[in-house]
């Protein structure tokens, strides 16, 4: 009988590997190896492998004409059907999703602790009772703790599993609902089933009866099988519990919303494999000082990826935001040096997001680059290229740049904002603020084209901006906006900043000259 095979796994991001190692050779964390014992298998040949050749005992080359299949079909044998997807009651997650809910499909959803995830899924479940099965299965929160914070949101009491075979209530003081349900009940809470439970066998088998049309596991990093000798949340706990979850979800065809953790580094805790089992993965961020979240979509096997969806937290729970813009965009009636506007786009979603900039002589020897919300190293490319092509001296200056309401500005399509903000926040000069900038910006100094210029445009001209400082050579379409099409970064700086202070002078009395005929 042979031996048992020892393997090392790192519970961080699953590299196996024979020997220990103190640090993980794939994602560089100290004492993250677990040692597993598994059984060694016995390799058997199989028939028709051994022996094969290319050609006939003659020489000649195999006739491959001949060939038949055995269990494989043509993909036009495969009947066109429409798929068909639920509106989960929020238009904010279905826009995430593709388009609603897909039916049979695993949806993973990761964020930090607190940030909203068990909410949202709550309120989602909520909605999808009013008309379908909903099994909620809290694996970290007893069933009374569910049930406090589905009354803080308005949502109807679920029906606690765990309880429903209790005459009056069991010993944790659940409530007995299977007995106490009556006809005036709202139908969502007929249809609301919670299990409070970890063991992996016996949240199979209630999926097994009770056949939902939509489950959530919260979380699987709690959910342990008992066959397995490793702690829950380990590497091999999540592949296998996951795995048994997909079998079942796909067979009875069952929409599963799985909730996961997140290491420090922001990355979903695990293994790399459990983002490959399911087909859609969601990212549930937000700043801690702020109110509003973002879901944003990085995989999605029936839609687009990098979609966002806008919440913001309110005492009642989450709410929709239906203009984000609004939330990313800073006060336009008042005027501040450092300041330009520009639009991302996250997905097929547009957002106007204001860039502000803080240029200030250096208070010791090294200047300092600080960002929030822009990446740090596109501010140290567009800081080299002003300083070289464009004669600024900025290497002994400390510069700030943040984008209001800390929304990640990541694509280079905003590099012509954030190079208009330092320089205007430089000569304290004041951009005009219903011009929106557009550009990547090269090495050379040149202003670069942008993906998706007149989705871009439309959104500025929906929310009253005037003027557009885009890269040449690009096609416009007419929105009754002033084009301003720029070659090199000089070029947008002589566009953007006024250079005298009586220009901004001119820029008020015209606002003020508007604001009096609309009133």
């Amino acid at each position: 009988m042979p031996k048992p095979r020892i393997q090392y796994i790192c519970r961080e991001c699953g590299y196996e590997s024979p020997q220990y190692f103190g640090r993980c050779p794939s994602c560089q964390k100290w004492d993250s190896f677990d040692e597993q014992v598994e059984p060694s298998t016995i390799a058997v040949p199989r028939a028709g492998l051994t022996g094969v050749t290319t050609k006939a005992a003659g020489g000649a080359p195999v006739d491959k004409s001949k060939g038949q299949p055995r269990v494989s079909f043509r993909l036009s044998q495969i009947a066109d059907q429409t798929q068909s997807r639920w509106p989960s009651g929020y238009a904010e997650f279905d826009r995430v999703l593709g388009g609603g809910i897909v039916p049979g499909s695993l949806v993973l959803i990761g964020g930090e602790p607190g940030i909203g995830k068990s909410t949202l899924l709550l309120q989602v479940a909520n909605q999808l009772a009013r008309k379908d099965r909903i099994l909620y299965v809290s694996a970290e929160e007893s069933g009374q703790q569910v049930k406090l914070r589905s009354q803080r949101l308005g949502v109807a009491n679920p029906v606690d599993l765990s309880s429903k075979n209790s005459d009056l209530s069991d010993s944790n003081g659940h409530a007995n609902n299977g007995a106490a349900q009556t006809d005036s009940e709202d139908c969502s809470a007929d249809n609301f089933y919670l299990l409070p439970e970890t063991d992996l066998e016996v949240v199979l088998r209630e999926l097994e009866a009770l056949k939902p049309n939509v489950a959530v596991i919260d979380s699987i990093q709690t959910i342990y099988f008992a066959s397995l000798t490793s702690a829950p949340g380990s590497v091999a706990q999540v592949r296998e519990c996951t795995s048994a979850l997909m079998q079942v979800a796909k067979r009875e065809n069952i929409t599963l919303f799985i909730v996961g953790h997140v290491t420090k580094d922001g990355g979903l805790a695990g293994p790399r494999v459990l983002e490959h089992l399911v087909d859609t993965v969601l990212y549930f961020e937000g700043d801690r000082f702020a109110s509003h979240r973002l879901l944003r979509s990085m995989k999605n096997r029936f839609g687009a990826t990098h979609e966002i969806g806008v919440f913001e937290m309110v005492a009642e729970g989450l709410r929709e935001v239906d203009n984000p813009s609004e939330l990313f965009l800073g006060n336009r009636d008042e005027f501040s040096p450092g300041t330009s506007t520009t639009v991302t786009c996250e997905g097929t979603r547009p957002i106007l997001v204001e860039i502000q900039a803080l240029v200030s002589p250096a208070s010791f020897g090294s200047p300092r680059r600080s960002t929030t919300g822009v990446d740090n190293s596109r501010l140290q490319q567009i800081l080299a290229v002003l300083e070289k092509r464009v004669g600024i001296p900025l290497s002994k200056l400390d510069t700030i740049v943040a984008s209001v309401g800390g929304l990640k500005v990541e694509e280079p399509a905003a590099d012509l904002a954030v190079a208009i903000a330092v320089v205007a926040s430089f000569r304290d000069r004041i951009v005009d603020a219903r011009t929106v900038l557009l550009g990547e910006v090269g090495l050379g100094g040149q202003v670069r084209p942008v993906s998706q210029l007149e989705l871009r445009l439309r959104e500025a001209a929906k929310l009253g901006f005037k003027r557009a400082i885009i890269p040449k050579n690009q096609p416009v379409p007419d929105l009754g906006m002033q084009i301003l099409p720029v070659a090199k970064v000089i070029d947008a700086i002589i566009a953007a900043i006024p250079a005298t202070p009586s220009q901004l002078q001119s820029i008020e009395v015209e606002e003020m000259e508007e604001k009096e005929e609309m009133e």
